[in-house]
């Protein structure tokens, strides 16, 4: 048989143990926590129907024909409008670059900044998919500490200064991925100002940021960039529907002209009928309506959630309470092996997603997260039941 010769870049057999996991969360029997799937009973269907029979009516033909590698200029200026509503971030249409998914961001930043043997930065623990694009291009890892108020700002410089060829600091400053934590505002300011001081850019990950059930909006990092060494990176997966694959980047004009060179490279241009629908959907309808209906809902299955906690989980156990987003961190002291945890807690028919992928260094054990937002509610408290069940025979072993 042949030995194929992949890349470096190409991860070894037997490294997608979150593919593992998930595919057994899957099982019918099992209530799962695992996935970070927004909750599809939302989705904006009907509208969205609508939106594209429009596209079709009115620019049939250019949505079916090749398009700008930058996008649609009409869903560019709604991304530009929204940023500068929301984040207070000024940007000019040549600052905005379409992207398939948020991940294609994350992988093109990655392919333009990152060569092999620099260091990135990134919370400790932080999205999983993010260290995999960045250690495809060789990045290596300084893991930065995180508490309740988001990365640590005298860590993080600690960090620049311990690590001189530091290239990229990554962050998800919003209801964290896998945490739920939020960066304080006073951090935000910070961190803008020691990328320009360090020379060090900075890519600001926003998925969930507009999906806030509690507390008050903070503002983007890239408001308080001052010398473009803020990239800010967003998507629609969450507010309207993540099969569209619709993410952006805003940046700098040259950091811009690079990543549409690349993407060219890469798949031309994003879904071009996609990208007309989108921008249809955003100017027929009220998407601020829209957002607060997810958050409400999302708010009510995290509020679920932390009562079955606190009434079935062993003491001692910690956990985040996020003020918006999908997901919470749990903590269990006494447990040394936490994908051993997860196989016992599928015996109890019940599943999250370990805490070891998320970490660039060494993992926590006992962590993992929990996502709220696509469990139905009346099987919210019988999966906690189910999971403080086998946590209680976890730790009393």
């Amino acid at each position: 048989m042949t030995q194929f010769k992949f890349s470096k870049r190409v991860p070894a057999d037997g490294t997608d143990a979150v593919g593992a996991i998930l595919k057994a969360a899957a099982d019918p029997k099992i209530i799962s926590f695992a996935g970070g799937l927004p909750a599809p009973e939302l989705f904006p269907v009907k509208e969205m129907k609508a939106a594209v029979d429009k596209v079709f009516d009115e620019h049939g033909q250019e949505a079916m024909q090749y398009g700008a590698a930058k996008g649609v200029t009409a869903l560019r200026q709604a991304i530009q409008q929204h940023v500068k509503e929301k984040e207070n971030v000024d940007s000019e249409l040549d600052n905005v670059l379409v992207t398939t998914g948020s991940e294609q961001a994350l992988d093109l930043v990655g392919k333009a900044f990152v060569n092999p043997g620099d260091t990135v930065l990134v919370e400790q623990p932080t999205y999983l998919c993010a260290l995999d694009v960045f250690r495809s291009y060789g990045a290596e890892f300084a893991s930065v500490e995180m508490d309740e108020d988001g990365m640590k700002m005298d860590a993080l410089e600690e960090a620049l200064k311990t690590h001189p060829n530091t290239k990229l600091v990554y962050t998800v400053p919003n209801f964290q991925n896998p945490t739920g934590r939020t960066m304080v505002e006073e951090r935000r300011k910070k961190l803008a100002e020691l990328a320009e001081k360090y020379d060090v850019y900075v890519l600001e990950d926003n998925p969930y940021g507009e999906i806030r059930f509690a507390g008050q909006h903070v503002p983007a990092v890239k408001s308080f960039d001052k010398s473009g060494h803020v990239f800010y990176m967003s998507t629609f997966s969450k507010t309207l529907a993540p099969g569209f694959r619709l993410g952006w980047v805003v940046a700098d004009k040259d950091v811009v002209n690079k990543l549409t060179v690349l993407k060219q490279s890469a798949d031309l241009h994003t879904d071009n009928l996609g990208q007309y629908a989108v921008a249809q959907f955003l100017a027929d309808n009220d998407l601020d309506a829209h957002v607060k209906e997810i958050s409400d809902l999302y708010g009510k299955r995290k509020d679920l959630m932390l009562a079955g906690i606190k009434k079935y989980f062993p003491e001692g156990v910690t956990y985040t309470d996020p003020e918006g987003g999908m997901f919470l961190w749990v903590e269990v002291p006494g447990v040394d092996d936490t994908v051993e945890l997860f196989k016992e807690c599928l015996e109890h028919n019940v599943a999250f997603v370990p805490g070891d992928p998320f970490f660039a260094g060494a993992p926590q054990p006992g962590a993992f997260r929990l996502n709220y937002s696509n469990m139905k509610e009346d099987q919210i408290e019988v999966g906690l039941k189910r999971l403080g069940e086998a946590l209680t025979a976890a730790v009393n072993k």
